[in-house]
């Protein structure tokens, strides 16, 4: 399958601003920032980084969404550049072909061991590692979903989790990419997972991943939001990492899914949304609990 590449340009203070509106059109981003090459690539990798990459510009950043051919690409090409021109974003967009080969192996080239918290670590399929005292190791393939633990949101939702699930919650994750959540979830003890994704891609990717670490009490299930989830059915800890626009259309009916005190732990939220997210929240009942913020990126938990 070939895949277009939607490709932006724009300078450092506008990068989290972009890819807050580009991930409105498909959460699998590609971000390239090479202002922290100094500090954390070189101790790491030194004469290894590509001379092209060493003299890049640091204030000059990519971010790439990628599409199906068959997806609406013009759409989705003027939605970006609406977006970004009302938030009076300076930027260069293009659009370029690239293959599904060629998308999937780019992530292997960055993605290594990560932790999380004090116990979750996330380690790649194809990389060796012997797990610390009391760790809670998922080994991951994100394929082309969203989540492999090195995003500030995931991150974000992941320590919350941690703080917050107890042993056997039944957890809810709206939004699940590649399933990172929902493992992290069944790590930590939760009786079972349901883990929805409106994207098949996603899903399929969030099944694999469980099933290679041999947790068959994770769930995975297409669905648009709530559509799909067991009318009635209640649950512990709900966990969504998406935007803000879809926590607010999906604020109105989540505590219809949760038990009197459970939490829902949401992220995908950048600073400037922070009060609509929970202005939202409150017309549906649910009472802010905890908050943290990384690089202009928040976790909020809520309570109903």
């Amino acid at each position: 399958m070939e895949w277009s590449q939607i490709k932006v340009k724009c300078v450092k203070a506008d990068l989290d601003k972009t890819a807050a509106i580009m991930s409105m059109v498909d959460t699998g981003l590609m971000i390239e920032d090479y202002s922290d090459i100094e500090e954390n690539l070189m101790p790491v990798y030194g004469e290894l980084i590509d001379d092209s990459i060493l003299h890049a510009d640091r204030n000059t950043c990519f971010v790439s969404c990628f599409l199906p051919d068959v997806a609406e690409l013009g759409d989705a090409v003027a939605f970006i550049k609406e977006r970004l021109a009302s938030e009076k974003i300076g930027f260069t967009l293009t659009v370029e072909g690239v293959s599904e080969k060629e998308w999937t192996e780019s992530w292997k080239k960055y993605y290594k061991p990560v932790k999380i918290g004090d116990r979750l670590v996330v380690v790649p399929m194809w990389e060796d590692y012997t797990p610390g005292d009391g760790e809670v190791v998922i080994r991951m393939d994100p394929g082309m979903a969203f989540g492999t633990g090195t995003h500030e949101t995931t991150r974000l939702c992941a320590a919350m989790l941690e703080k917050y699930i107890r042993k056997n919650d039944r957890v809810l994750d709206i939004g699940t990419g590649s399933g990172i959540l929902s493992l992290f979830a069944s790590g930590l003890g939760a009786a079972y997972a349901d883990a929805y994704d409106m994207d098949p891609v996603a899903v399929e990717v969030a099944a694999k991943n469980a099933k290679e670490n041999n947790m068959d009490n994770v769930h995975c299930g297409v669905s648009d939001l709530l559509s799909s989830v067991e009318p009635g059915k209640k649950y512990d800890v709900a966990l969504a990492n998406i935007v803000a626009d879809i926590l607010i259309r999906m604020a109105p009916d989540i505590g219809d899914y949760l038990e009197k005190g459970a939490l829902l732990i949401c992220s995908g939220i950048i600073s400037s949304r922070e009060q609509d997210v929970l202005n939202a929240m409150r017309e549906g009942s649910l009472e802010l609990v905890d908050r943290d913020e990384d690089s202009d990126w928040l976790v909020m938990v809520f309570r109903k």
